[in-house]
């Protein structure tokens, strides 16, 4: 990853609007601040959140509350919970995430 140049700011979560996203069960809530091609996001899953895809996208997440699993394409099954996080880079291993209870996540990608 490469931080393009950009001034030193500060974010007021608060004011990033959410945008849901449905998963095949419960429901993912994003807010979204881009910086130059880096996406930060703060995200919600509620409880009894299944994702609706096998993503391949990159990530660096970090969990601030709650669990969730990650299950990667090729069935092992990781569990990431308040103060842990994972890393995965572009097209490495598809992956998928759920939560029972619900968790939030900060992500970079």
């Amino acid at each position: 990853m490469k931080l393009h140049a950009f001034p030193f700011q500060t974010l007021d979560w608060c004011t990033i609007a959410k945008e849901e996203h449905k998963g095949i069960s419960g429901t993912a809530y994003w807010q979204v601040f881009m910086m130059n091609d880096i996406r930060v996001r703060l995200i919600e899953y509620t409880a009894g959140y299944l994702a609706d895809h096998w993503c391949k996208k990159g990530h660096i997440i970090f969990c601030t509350e709650g669990e969730m699993e990650t299950e990667l394409e090729d069935g092992r099954k990781f569990i990431l919970s308040k103060g842990m996080s994972y890393h995965v880079g572009d097209d490495c291993e598809a992956h998928r995430s759920s939560t029972k209870e619900g968790c939030n996540l900060f992500v970079v990608d």
